[in-house]
């Protein structure tokens, strides 16, 4: 898995030098040319398409993206954060499915990403349901209170540096963010794997985990997602 993902981030460089253009860019111009306007489940399947057949991105992608929905609809959040924005892909998949006067905080620590980010999420047209907070999550989640009025969150999805899921949900904990029934979603808990937080969160008596199988965004490659309930 490791060296698969090695070998596209070596092609990934090429085609950067070679075109004069990042990755990233050349996702959301695909989307740009190719995906409805307003239409956020066009920009999904769009961005789908070209990760799949052109470019593999770090996306939560479409197989694991049916359990990224399914836990949106179930637990119909109020507010939801997001740790990883990247292009803004996983930000237009939950938009799309929250309800009337319901938001979406999601961080980006790379001042580019969070760029085509929000061209992406301006295009699929949810930016009045989503706000990108750009900079390091571990300073930006104790502003969230005071800053950004959030009194306690409906739901959290990581999907930022594996390294920094145990500290940021620990973070998040001390800074009374979550309320009995709280859900937690961590992607990528394989590949690239989080092994500390998936130590961390099933041994605390706190949390009521449950493991979905699946695979690496657009590949064969086994990786999985963890849910945890914030039990109070």
């Amino acid at each position: 898995a490791l060296a698969l993902i090695w070998s596209e981030v070596i092609r990934e460089k090429i085609t950067n030098f070679i075109m004069n253009q990042s990755k990233e860019q050349r996702i959301l111009d695909f989307v740009l040319q190719n995906a409805v306007r307003g239409d956020p489940c066009s920009v999904i399947d769009t961005i789908d398409k070209y990760c799949s057949q052109k470019e593999w991105a770090m996306n939560v992608g479409n197989e694991k993206g049916l359990v990224l929905d399914k836990t949106v609809e179930e637990v119909n959040p109020s507010v939801v954060l997001e740790l990883g924005t990247y292009c803004g892909y996983s930000a237009v998949r939950i938009a799309r499915l929250l309800k009337e006067g319901a938001r979406l905080l999601t961080v980006e620590f790379n001042p580019e990403f969070a760029a085509i980010a929000k061209q992406m999420i301006e295009f699929a047209g949810v930016q009045d349901k989503v706000k990108i907070l750009e900079g390091p999550s571990d300073k930006i989640i104790p502003q969230l209170k005071k800053k950004y009025e959030v009194d306690t969150l409906d739901f959290v999805f990581l999907d930022h540096w594996k390294d920094k899921y145990t500290s940021d949900t620990i973070q998040i904990q001390e800074c009374n963010l979550l309320r009995k029934g709280s859900v937690l979603l961590a992607d990528n808990v394989i590949v690239p794997g989080a092994p500390e937080f998936l130590k961390y969160i099933r041994n605390n008596p706190r949390f009521q985990c449950t493991n979905y199988p699946s695979h690496l965004e657009y590949k064969k490659v086994e990786d999985a997602m963890e849910k945890a309930v914030f039990l109070g």
